[in-house]
């Protein structure tokens, strides 16, 4: 490292810790650039890193993607990303619902009631003002 220090011209002199500093800070670089890269390959069930691993680790991670931000990384392809515009709208009544309630599409069986199917279908719609059977606070039943 020394000797690549002094021939590369960067300063007159070369002290003997900035090699060892250098070093250290390459083997931080490659060390961080492996681990995030390694999890992107065990993300996608691979057990071999490949250039894009590498290109979403280094993309995915804001400092890296600073330091390489001019690099191109052979056969690394792009980011995955739909511009908001591209995607179809929400209808009003999807956006108030939770992601876990949007996955499970199945819905729940019906549970069985001991009343007959008569009295278990909807009731006829009553004319306005008079009232549907309902419970009172005295727990008796209006009709």
């Amino acid at each position: 490292m020394s000797r690549f220090l002094r021939k590369g011209r960067y300063g007159a002199r070369v002290g003997g810790g900035a090699p060892v500093y250098l070093s250290a800070v390459l083997e931080y670089l490659a060390a961080e650039i492996l681990e995030l890269a390694g999890n992107a390959a065990r993300d996608n069930k691979r057990t071999r890193i490949t250039p894009r691993h590498i290109q979403l680790a280094v993309r995915n991670d804001e400092e890296l993607n600073k330091l390489l931000g001019g690099v191109t990384i052979a056969s690394g392809g792009v980011l995955p990303n739909i511009h908001a515009v591209l995607l179809p709208k929400k209808k009003a009544g999807e956006e108030a619902k939770p992601v876990a309630a949007a996955k499970s599409t199945k819905k729940p069986a019906a549970s069985k009631s001991t009343k007959s199917p008569k009295k278990a279908t909807k009731a006829p719609a009553s004319p306005k003002g008079s009232k549907s059977p309902k419970a009172s606070a005295s727990g008796s039943q209006e009709y």
